[in-house]
């Protein structure tokens, strides 16, 4: 549950700054992918759910690949931030 609140003081942060941002909508995706992600666990069958967590995770899959072209060092920093794989 450490990284759940990490991410949510990140997220707070941000939203303050400026909501529009790769960095924030990345952020934004992994808390829902997250969530999705337990829910999953308890309700198997969910396909509708399911079929949502691959939406999001192929717009986070967009939106990484878009920040490793423009900035990588502000990729590394985040993949870092957020325990993600690259």
């Amino acid at each position: 549950m450490a990284k759940n609140s990490f991410i949510s003081v990140i997220s707070q942060e941000e939203k303050k700054e400026n909501t529009g941002s790769v960095e924030f909508q990345i952020v934004s995706f992994t808390n829902k992918i997250r969530r999705l992600t337990l829910h999953l666990e308890l309700h198997r069958k969910d396909y509708l759910s399911q079929r949502g967590l691959r939406k999001i995770l192929g717009k986070r899959q967009r939106l990484l690949s878009y920040l490793a072209k423009k900035n990588r060092i502000r990729y590394k920093e985040l993949i870092r931030q957020l325990d993600i794989r690259e």
